[in-house]
């Protein structure tokens, strides 16, 4: 662990102490327990966490080497979270080839046909418990869109031939992983399709392309969510300003405000309402004059929090010295997020 890290977090320690007589809530109780993680890192920075056998699980996925997967892997090192990606959750009545879905169970553009769809959404048997054996919290990274078969209300593909991005073995493993995490009570953190996959097991609805949607309000949109694609270029995220709504929320406790800056974003789908869901919406953002959802949580739960941007660029940006990470949110407060999920990991534990 660096010094870097200790220092800033010697600082935020000082920061939750004297917000804890604030108010007299729930978030104290969060307050009070990173309060402490912190001052085991500072005493211990081989391991902050009291518990060496705490561990978090990192929801299984093809493609090891995608950011969206490293980021998080890199974050939670450098705050000395001991963490593994899961094995992957596999449907018992299911036929793989290898890691992979056979391909009678999906379409051409690789969304999970209906049948299958609504076998997973019955809850159907499969070896999650196995998975998360000695796994106290799990994250659930970004990446591909959610098969629209698994809405509750289930949609045709959206038709966008340049926004083709399905991947039907992993939406198996997410929505039975993620359905076992919240009926269990197991701590976990959705980042961006993580938060969506939250949506969707909830019975929440989706907007399925961005730009769409905004067109068809007949507004402009100017792609606040994620940069345009750049032809043989790299797309970084897009950062933007979100509010936070309810301050009796684990988000609040995370954030310490009302209005966070910066977060690194980088989606063209989202969640449209959560109405009818146990789900509550603690953060929106302004776009073009649209409330846009960008936090979820589930307020009978432990800790069950989605987000629907990236804090984990944010961090690795400033541990890499970006040139543009003044841009987004400073590697404190990204790293809150992790610290978070990992103060309610030892509670989980213990």
């Amino acid at each position: 662990m660096t010094d870097k890290y200790l220092e800033i977090m010697k600082i935020e320690v000082l920061k939750f102490m004297l917000g804890v007589t604030r108010r007299m809530s729930q978030s104290v109780t969060w307050s009070l327990v990173i309060a402490l993680m912190l001052f085991t890192a500072c005493d211990n920075a081989d391991d902050p966490i009291d518990d060496p056998e705490v561990c978090v699980g990192i929801a299984w996925r093809g493609d090891a080497d995608s950011e969206f997967y490293t980021n998080v892997v890199r974050t939670f090192q450098a705050a000395g979270v001991k963490t593994v990606m899961l094995p992957q959750v596999k449907a018992d009545a299911f036929e793989y080839d290898g890691q992979d879905l056979d391909d009678d169970y999906y379409d051409e553009h690789r969304i999970l046909l209906q049948t299958y769809a609504d076998m997973v959404k019955a809850g159907t048997a499969s070896n999650v418990a196995e998975v998360l054996k000695g796994i106290d919290a799990v994250v659930f990274t970004g990446g591909e869109d959610i098969a629209p078969t698994l809405y509750k209300q289930p949609e045709p593909w959206h038709g966008i031939s340049e926004e083709e991005d399905y991947n039907a073995t992993r939406d198996v493993n997410d929505y039975l992983l993620m359905s076992y995490v919240i009926q269990n009570n197991i701590p976990m953190l959705g980042m961006c399709r993580g938060m969506q996959m939250l949506g969707v097991v909830s019975g929440a609805s989706v907007i399925q392309d961005i730009p769409v949607y905004f067109n068809e309000l007949g507004k402009t949109y100017h792609y606040q969510h994620r940069n345009q694609q750049v032809i043989g270029g790299y797309r970084d995220y897009a950062p933007h300003d979100v509010d936070v709504k309810d301050q009796s929320s684990i988000l609040y406790d995370i954030a310490k405000t009302t209005f966070i800056e910066g977060v690194p974003s980088w989606h063209h789908q989202a969640i449209l309402s959560v109405e009818g869901t146990p789900l509550t919406v603690v953060a929106t953002t302004d776009t073009e004059g649209v409330e846009m959802i960008e936090a979820l949580e589930r307020k009978d739960k432990r800790f069950v929090l989605g987000i629907q941007y990236h804090p984990e660029a944010a961090v690795v940006k400033h541990l890499d010295n970006y040139p543009n990470a003044s841009d987004f949110m400073t590697y404190t407060n990204g790293m809150a997020y992790f610290m978070a999920l990992a103060a309610a990991a030892e509670l989980s534990n213990n």
